[in-house]
């Protein structure tokens, strides 16, 4: 009966601790990852990014909150966009996009500051007093996914965006996160991995931090939650042997009386 009593005890217990089952995901493993940043000082900052073909420009006039110019956008125009957030407008293959009343501008190679100038410039010469734009790159975006609290895809509204800001609109850290081993996986053919560890308060200046459009950045779980896991793995495999033995000894004890 002793036996009976312990194989009971230990099934409950098994019972309660297998609350969920979870399984690792170590992902991006590679051999030539980075693995300490203080040796990645030497990397210079992206700095700003240049517009390239067949992105999508935001562009708003601050002096117009709707539009570029008064004239409403055509049914067949190239541009759109909501109220209070400016038109939006794709550079075609050329390098150009097309700006009303004033049509083909070049601005593949520039940066925003740039763009913003340029049109401002032709605008002024052209149409508007003193105009005041303001230029986005709304199709640039990164991926964020593993422990955060809000995982998905994130735009690079702004230069020089860094991790930790990224990881702060993603609604910061899980408590299972890993904050010293961080991998950015970046590149559209030769994909590199690199690893930020945010222990060190140097990794907020790290130029490796700085996001670049199609980043994905993946957190992984902390030693602490990976052993929870992995206990709650072997418990959800024991649980049914020993459901098993504890029915079977019911059985042989209910025959035995």
């Amino acid at each position: 009966m002793r036996v009976l009593y312990f194989v009971c005890i230990v099934s409950i217990f098994a019972l309660i601790s297998s609350c969920s089952y979870k399984q690792n995901q170590i992902l991006f493993e590679n051999n030539k990852t980075v693995s300490d940043t203080s040796a990645q000082k030497v990397l210079p900052a992206p700095g700003s990014y240049h517009i390239r073909p067949l992105d999508v420009l935001q562009i708003r006039n601050l002096q117009n909150i709707k539009y570029i110019v008064d004239e409403v956008p055509t049914a067949n125009s190239a541009s759109g966009g909501n109220a209070g957030q400016g038109q939006t407008f794709q550079v075609e293959e050329d390098g150009t996009v097309t700006l009303p009343a004033i049509g083909h501008v070049q601005v593949a190679g520039l940066t925003r500051m740039q763009t913003s100038k340029l049109i401002e410039d032709l605008y002024r010469k052209q149409l508007l007093k003193d105009p005041i734009f303001e230029v986005k790159v709304i199709n640039l975006k990164v991926t964020i996914f593993g422990e955060v609290k809000s995982p998905g895809r994130f735009p690079l509204e702004k230069d020089n965006t860094t991790l930790v800001e990224l990881i702060g609109e993603a609604g910061g850290l899980t408590a299972n996160a890993n904050e010293k081993n961080i991998k950015i996986i970046r590149g559209e053919q030769n994909k590199t991995v690199t690893e930020i560890n945010l222990g060190k308060l140097s990794s907020i200046s790290d130029p490796a931090a700085v996001l670049q459009n199609g980043d994905i950045i993946y957190i992984a779980q902390n030693k602490r939650a990976i052993r929870n896991d992995n206990l709650q793995n072997i418990t959800s495999l024991v649980q049914p042997a020993l459901l098993l033995i504890n029915t079977a000894l019911l059985i042989f004890t209910l025959s035995r009386q």
